[in-house]
């Protein structure tokens, strides 16, 4: 197992703990230090493991951040009209 999958999983219990504790912000700044974190992890794990690995890392994320990525599509749908 590559260092870069040891620190994905890592951030994925990182993740899932920062998720249970309570916030006054709905999460949103650990989501954002989650997501500044994990996405040159994600790139990492492309390059050193290859695509398909990279999109189940992805989905891993995805899994964990849901609400982030639901906001972002709707931002992206309005755009597009």
């Amino acid at each position: 197992m590559t260092l870069s999958l040891i620190l994905t999983f890592v951030w994925l219990v990182l993740a899932n703990v920062l998720g249970m504790l309570p916030s006054r912000d709905n999460h949103w700044t650990r989501a954002y230090v989650l997501i500044a974190l994990g996405l040159p992890l994600l790139v990492w794990v492309t390059w050193e493991n290859g695509w398909i690995v990279g999109l189940l890392a992805l989905a891993a994320g995805m899994s964990v951040l849901r609400w982030p990525v639901r906001y972002l599509l709707a931002w992206v749908k309005r755009q597009l009209g």
